[in-house]
């Protein structure tokens, strides 16, 4: 399960736009129930809080991974992912990965400059600091989530069409695509919920088993918060549905059963 709490994050994505109103604000909170195969796994939140850099008023988003029960007792994960990233164009002025999967940590802060469409990566673990060239509006692993969210497109999206983010992870800067598979009124613990199915084109053979195994629902709404996340493993399935939310700014739209 390395690394598999923090990619059902990401991969809930859907840019962000300086001309079309937000589909989030501060105070929004979710959070997902993730099972492997029939165990329930553990949890994962998304927080949207405000802080200050550059002397500017930013977005805070914090997000957390963690295991629980018996899966904690084999496998433990603590994982937090933060970002700062500007009210106006989305673009990340900082990000925070500090991990612990099973025995195998992270701890690094990278600090963007996109002006010289460079990134500083501090390494605590192992006391290094590492400047990268990075393409122009390149995004980090959680503000990719918020940036996509606000696609000015995405309600447009033909089946079959993809959108694509430059997103720095993992020293290096990879083109994070999502291709639109479809609609689906999908039954949840909140109602049914109308969704836009996507599905991230994602790495195969370390984690995955096809580059297209990653399965995603949004709610088809002004949120577009994810619904549900499906993964098929290199060995067995990971499912993550949305467990509980607050502070969404707008209402969260459920069709009567």
């Amino acid at each position: 399960m390395k690394k598999i709490i923090i990619l059902v994050l990401v991969s809930a994505s859907l840019g962000f736009s300086s001309q079309k109103e937000r589909a989030f604000d501060t105070g929004e909170w979710f959070k997902f129930r993730i099972h492997y195969g029939l165990i329930n796994a553990g949890y994962a939140t998304l927080e949207v809080q405000e802080a200050v850099r550059n002397n500017k008023k930013v977005y805070h988003a914090i997000g957390k991974g963690y295991t629980t029960g018996m899966s904690r007792f084999f496998f433990k994960v603590d994982d937090n992912y933060e970002s700062y990233f500007d009210k106006e164009t989305g673009n990340p002025y900082q990000f925070v990965r500090k991990i612990d999967e099973g025995g195998y940590t992270k701890n690094q802060e990278g600090f963007f400059n996109q002006a010289t469409n460079r990134i500083l990566v501090k390494d605590y673990k192992h006391k290094s600091e590492n400047t990268f060239l990075i393409p122009e509006n390149t995004q980090d692993i959680m503000s990719t989530f918020y940036y996509l969210r606000n696609y000015p497109t995405i309600d447009k999206l033909k089946v079959g069409e993809s959108v694509a983010v430059d997103m720095f992870f993992d020293n290096e800067t990879t083109k994070f695509k999502l291709k639109f598979i479809g609609t689906e009124d999908l039954e949840t613990k909140f109602g049914v919920v109308p969704t836009m199915i996507f599905r991230p084109l994602v790495q195969s053979g370390r984690v995955f088993k096809e580059k297209e195994s990653l399965t995603v629902w949004i709610s088809d709404d002004d949120n577009k918060i994810p619904v549900r996340i499906q993964a098929s493993l290199a060995v067995g399935s990971i499912k993550a549905d949305l467990d509980a939310f607050k502070g969404l700014k707008y209402s969260f739209k459920v069709k009567v059963k």
